[in-house]
């Protein structure tokens, strides 16, 4: 692929399984303005079928990835809270290489995650 774009992955650590079906929302922000660009599910591999911000839509900025956690666990049968520990996580992140490939995991568990800027 010529040209950045951003792509993501969710893991559960707690089953040691992909994320299937979980809900991502991702936001460019602009001081504070939150512009909803794209929302997609996972697949069986925890992956989104295409790149979450492709190439002709990749710009430098400032974004936010909401991973949809607590309707994941409901969905999954996790043993249910009220409220739920972790229902929504924002990842709030820079994108300054416009041709870069930028790829933000989330590694998940009903009562913690992980990101980092992955490959």
């Amino acid at each position: 692929m010529a040209g950045g774009y951003l792509t993501t992955h969710v893991l559960d650590t707690a089953r040691g399984l992909p994320a299937d079906g979980l809900e991502i929302t991702l936001f460019r922000i602009d001081g504070d303005t939150r512009v909803e660009l794209a929302r997609m599910q996972t697949n069986a591999d925890g992956r989104t079928d295409t790149p979450i911000l492709p190439v002709d839509a990749f710009a430098t900025g400032t974004y936010e990835l909401t991973f949809a956690a607590g309707a994941y666990l409901d969905r999954i049968g996790t043993p249910p809270e009220d409220p739920r520990f972790l229902d929504l996580i924002p990842i709030r992140f820079g994108i300054s290489d416009a041709s870069a490939h930028y790829h933000v995991p989330l590694l998940l568990s009903p009562f913690g995650y992980s990101t980092y800027r992955g490959s």
